[in-house]
C-alpha cells in the first residue's frame, strides 16, 4: 500500500500542492485556474478533516516563546493570541504557469519556484493581521493549555537549528516523510517539487544580521512576542480587533525577506511593505488554513466535566461567596455585590448604552487595607480569569501612561496602549495612590478616557486625522478611600470587614469548578417570557411608587442585579424571588451609604 505523499504537520505544503493539482488536472484552462481565487479548493477541507475527523490537533504544536526554538519552518502549528493590529490586505502571485504546469504560491512567503518573467500569472489577495498574545493573560490559562509533543520536535532538531548544513538529495529525501516504496509518477513528481521547495528555505535558528548586532529570533521577550498571520478567503466579519483567536496554519521563516530591497527578482515584487516593521527573522509567519474564536471555555482545564445543574451551580456558588467573604474580612454584603460584579459582562448595545455591565466601587480603603483585602482580591481575581489587569492610579500614572492605542502613519502601525483588552478581560483600579496633584493634559486625557471606558465600555482609538470608538467588554472593580471622581462606577458599596482572617490558599479543584461556575453563567442566555415581562413591569412601577427617587439607572441596576441572580442559580429568567433579593440587596447597599 502506497502512503500519503506528505504529512499534514510536517510537510503542510506537500497537502496544499497535490490538491491545487488535482483542482486544475480536469482543464488546463487559465480560466479554471482563475476560478479559484478567493475559494478553497479541497486545502482547508482536508486539513479540517485530519484535524478534527482523524485527531490531528494532538498532533500540531502550539508557537510561543518557549516552543519557538523546537519548530521547524513550513510546518503546521496552532497560535493563541489577539488581534492587536489589522494591516490591510496584500496582492502576491497566487498562481502562475510553469511551462504547461499551474503552480501556486498560497500559503507561502516565497514562490515554491523561480516565476518565469514572461509567463501567465494571477494576483490573488489575503489579509493581514498582526496578533499578540492576550494582555493581561494569567499564568493559569498556559498550565491549563494542552501541552503538545511530536516526534519530529525533539532536542535533536533543536541543536540543529543554529548551524548551518548542506543537504544532499538522500536527507531531503528523508525529511519528506514519503516512504521509499512509492514509484508512482506523481509520488516521483512530488518528491522532486518537495526537494526543490526544501532547497529554498533556511534553518529557523540561523542568526542574522539586524543593524549591525547579531541577533537570533529566540532572543524575544514574551511582552514583545507577536505574529503575523496571513489569512485566505475569510469573510471581512469573521474577526475584528482585539478579538481572541486560535490560527492554525503554516509557520514560515524566511530571513532572506529581510534583504529583498533592490531586487529584480519578479517573485519578490509584491512583498508587504510591513516587513520593514515585521522583520521576518523576529516576527514568525503564520499562513493561516483554520481558525475560530476562542471563549473564557476553551481557556479552562479540560479534565474538568459539569453540567450546569441547578444543585451544582448552586453548591458552587455558596462556596466561591463564602471564599470571597473571607477574602473582604466576613463582609458578606460585599461578597455578593462583588459576586455579581463578577458575573457582569455587556450582553447588548442600545444607542450608546451598554447594557449588562455592572462596576463596582468599593470605598472605604487607605493604602494599609488595600495592601491587605485589595491584594487579595486581585490574587483571586488573576485566579479566576484568564485575563486581568491592575491599574494602581496616582496623578504621575495619569500624566505618564499611555492608554490609548494611536495609530502611527509613518510606520503604518497601531501602537498598542493599555486599554486596548481583549473582551472579558477584568481591569481593577487602585485609587490608594491617588493624592493631591495636578493633571497635565496627558493626564486630563486619560481620565476621560478610563471615565468613557467605565461609562460607556468604548475606547477611543487616535488615527491622527480622526477618532474611532471602539466598544469594549471591561469589567472594573475600583478601590478607593471614598467615593471615585474620576471613575463613575454603577454601584457605590462602602467596605466594612469585620476583622481580617486568614484565608486558606484555594484548592486546584475549587479553582477549576469556580472558573467553570463564572464562565458558564455569563455565557448563559436571558429569555424572559410575556408572564415574566409582565411580572416585572408591575414589580418596576410598584418600585417608583415606593420610592420616587427611583431613576432609570436605579432601575436598571436593580433589573441586572435581578437577572445576574437568576443566571447565578442556573435560571434563564428573572423570578420573582429573585427581584425581591435585588431589592434587599440595593436596600442593603442605601443604608450604607447613608
Amino acid at each position: 500500500m502506497v502512503g500519503l505523499p506528505y504529512d499534514c504537520v510536517a510537510n503542510p505544503h506537500g497537502a496544499v500542492r497535490l490538491t491545487f493539482e488535482k483542482a486544475v488536472a480536469a482543464s488546463q484552462d487559465a480560466d479554471s485556474v482563475e476560478a479559484l481565487c478567493g475559494k478553497d479548493w479541497g486545502a482547508v477541507d482536508l486539513f479540517r478533516k485530519f484535524l478534527f475527523e482523524e485527531d490531528g490537533l494532538s498532533k500540531v504544536p502550539i508557537l510561543n516563546k518557549s516552543s519557538l526554538p523546537w519548530i521547524k519552518p513550513n510546518t503546521l502549528v496552532r497560535f493563541r493570541g489577539m488581534v492587536q493590529d489589522m494591516l490591510g490586505n496584500e496582492l502576491y502571485i497566487g498562481a502562475f504557469k510553469d511551462g504547461s504546469t499551474w503552480r501556486t504560491n498560497k500559503f507561502t512567503d516565497v514562490a515554491c519556484r523561480p516565476i518565469p518573467s514572461s509567463c501567465q500569472s494571477f494576483l490573488w489577495e489575503r489579509r493581514l493581521f498582526v496578533c499578540v498574545p492576550v494582555p493581561g493573560h494569567n499564568s493559569w490559562i498556559l498550565d491549563a493549555a494542552p501541552q503538545i509533543v511530536h516526534n519530529n520536535y525533539g532536542k535533536d532538531d533543536a541543536s540543529q537549528h543554529g548551524e548551518k548544513r548542506m543537504r544532499d538529495a538522500s536527507h531531503d529525501a528523508m525529511e519528506l516523510n514519503v516512504l521509499d516504496e512509492m514509484d508512482s509518477s506523481s509520488s516521483k513528481k512530488q518528491r522532486e517539487d518537495e526537494h526543490i521547495f526544501q532547497s529554498c528555505q533556511s534553518l529557523v535558528g540561523e542568526p542574522v544580521l539586524q543593524g549591525g548586532k547579531l541577533e537570533n529570533r529566540n532572543n524575544l521577550e514574551e511582552s514583545s512576542f507577536s505574529c503575523l498571520v496571513k489569512a485566505y478567503d475569510l469573510p471581512e466579519s469573521h474577526l475584528k480587533l482585539n478579538d481572541v483567536f486560535e490560527f492554525i496554519g503554516i509557520y514560515t521563516f524566511d530571513p532572506e525577506l529581510c534583504h529583498t530591497s533592490g531586487t529584480d527578482d519578479s517573485s519578490f515584487d509584491l512583498m508587504e511593505d510591513v516587513s520593514n516593521q515585521l522583520p521576518p527573522n523576529k516576527v514568525p509567519r503564520l499562513h493561516c488554513l483554520v481558525s475560530r474564536k476562542l471563549a473564557v471555555q476553551d481557556f479552562l482545564s479540560g479534565s474538568l466535566a459539569l453540567q450546569p445543574l441547578p444543585n451544582v451551580m448552586r453548591d458552587i456558588r455558596e462556596s466561591l461567596l463564602v471564599h470571597l467573604s473571607a477574602l473582604l474580612g466576613n463582609d458578606t454584603v460585599a461578597a455578593q455585590f462583588l459576586l455579581l460584579h463578577l458575573l457582569s459582562r455587556v450582553r447588548r448595545t442600545m444607542d450608546v448604552i451598554a447594557v449588562g455591565k455592572l462596576s463596582l466601587n468599593l470605598t472605604g480603603f487607605n493604602r494599609e487595607s488595600a495592601s491587605v483585602f485589595g491584594n487579595q482580591l486581585n490574587d483571586i481575581i488573576m485566579e479566576l480569569f484568564p485575563f486581568s489587569k491592575v491599574i494602581p492610579l496616582s496623578v504621575e500614572y495619569l500624566n505618564n501612561a499611555v492608554l490609548q492605542p494611536r495609530k502611527d502613519n509613518q510606520s503604518g502601525r497601531l501602537v498598542t496602549g493599555v486599554l486596548q483588552l481583549a473582551e472579558g478581560t477584568h481591569l481593577t483600579i487602585d485609587e490608594t495612590h491617588l493624592q493631591a496633584g495636578v493633571l497635565n493634559s496627558v493626564g486630563v486625557e486619560n481620565a476621560r478616557l478610563l471615565k468613557n471606558l467605565m461609562e460607556w465600555q468604548t475606547v477611543q482609538y487616535d488615527f491622527e486625522y480622526y477618532k474611532i470608538e471602539m466598544a469594549a467588554d471591561i469589567q472594573m472593580l475600583i478601590f478607593s478611600e471614598g467615593k471615585s471622581n474620576i471613575l463613575p462606577a454603577d454601584m457605590i458599596l462602602p467596605f466594612r470587614p469585620e476583622a481580617f482572617v486568614s484565608v486558606k490558599k484555594a484548592s486546584t479543584e475549587e479553582l477549576q469548578a469556580w472558573r467553570w461556575y463564572l464562565a458558564t453563567v455569563r455565557s448563559l442566555h436571558y429569555s424572559n417570557g410575556s408572564q415574566v415581562q409582565q411580572m416585572l413591569e408591575d414589580e418596576i412601577v410598584a418600585a417608583m411608587q415606593e420610592d420616587r427617587s427611583l431613576g432609570y439607572k436605579d432601575l436598571e441596576r436593580m433589573l441586572i442585579m435581578a437577572q445576574l441572580l437568576s443566571a447565578s442559580l442556573a435560571e434563564t429568567s428573572v423570578s420573582l424571588e429573585q427581584w425581591q433579593r435585588a431589592k434587599e440587596l440595593e436596600k442593603l447597599r442605601k443604608e450604607r451609604l447613608r
